[in-house]
C-alpha cells in the first residue's frame, strides 16, 4: 500500500467520525472538504500561538496531495477555492469555535 493510499485511508477514516452537516469542529475532528474535482479533509489543533488548521487536498485518488496549514486567531478565516464553479470552503475561528462552511466567493 502506497503512502498516498495510507494518507487517504487515514484522512477519510477521520472524516467518518464527523457529523455530516455540522458546521462546527472539535480539535482533531476531521471534516470532509469537497471542491468539485478536488477533495480532502480538514482538522485543527489548539496550540499556544493559535488554532492550527490543517487541510489536505488532492484531485481524485491519483492526484498529488497538498497540505495547507493556517494559524487562526479569533475572528480570522481561511478560504479554500478552485477556479471552477464548485465554489469555496471557508474555515473560520469565532472565539473558541472553528466553523467549516460554504463560502460565497465570486469566480472571475
Amino acid at each position: 500500500m502506497s503512502i498516498r493510499s495510507i494518507l487517504f485511508a487515514a484522512a477519510f477514516g477521520l472524516a467518518s467520525v464527523a457529523v455530516a452537516h455540522a458546521d462546527g469542529l472539535r480539535p482533531i475532528e476531521g471534516k470532509s472538504i469537497d471542491l468539485g474535482g478536488i477533495s480532502g479533509i480538514a482538522y485543527y489543533t489548539v496550540e499556544r500561538d493559535g488554532f492550527h488548521v490543517v487541510a489536505t487536498l488532492a484531485q481524485g485518488e491519483a492526484g498529488t496531495p497538498i497540505r495547507v496549514v493556517s494559524v487562526l486567531e479569533p475572528g480570522q478565516r481561511v478560504v479554500l477555492s478552485t477556479p471552477q464553479q464548485a465554489g469555496a470552503i471557508e474555515i473560520s475561528r469565532e472565539g473558541d469555535n472553528v466553523l467549516v462552511r460554504k463560502a460565497n466567493v465570486a469566480v472571475n
